[in-house]
């Protein structure tokens, strides 16, 4: 049986002691809100002061650095980093081994193609889609007038 928890030091000799998220046993820091219904992968860290939203999913490896903030019902892959106060929206999807920089911005619902790169305080945002009508929704033909009263 695994254990519950994992002691980490740094460089500077500070030791945090990371708990196990109860859904997939990844490492979640002191003072880190992670909802139960989230799914944390194994060997992934999320540090102290982070948030990840419920129903979201972090792949195995990732790491989610302080005070970064992921969505409910996100989606993100393996081996990715998410950068120091970064904010990821609701519904989005971070493709696996992309790379999130600190204070970065992206949007609700936005993709993240695998192997991407966000630099430092950059913005992605969903593109806008234009919604298709099908045959029963087309419109009315214009009158010759353009609608202009006599």
């Amino acid at each position: 049986m695994s254990r519950k928890f994992e002691s980490v030091e740094d460089d500077a000799g500070k030791v945090t002691r990371y708990l196990r998220h109860p859904n997939g046993g990844g490492f979640v820091g002191p003072g880190a809100n992670v909802d139960e219904t989230a799914r944390i992968g194994s060997m992934t860290y999320v540090e102290p002061g982070a948030q990840v939203g419920p129903g979201a999913r972090v792949g195995r490896g990732s790491w989610i650095d302080r005070e970064a903030k992921v969505g409910d019902r996100t989606v993100i892959g393996d081996g990715v980093y998410v950068g120091h106060g970064s904010v990821i929206g609701n519904r989005a999807h971070i493709g696996s081994h992309s790379r999130i920089g600190a204070g970065a911005l992206i949007g609700h619902g936005t993709h993240v193609h695998a192997d991407t790169t966000v630099p430092e305080r950059g913005r992605v945002m969903a593109e806008a889609v234009r919604r298709r009508r099908g045959p029963a929704e087309k419109r009315p033909p214009r009158r010759p007038d353009h609608g202009l009263a006599a």
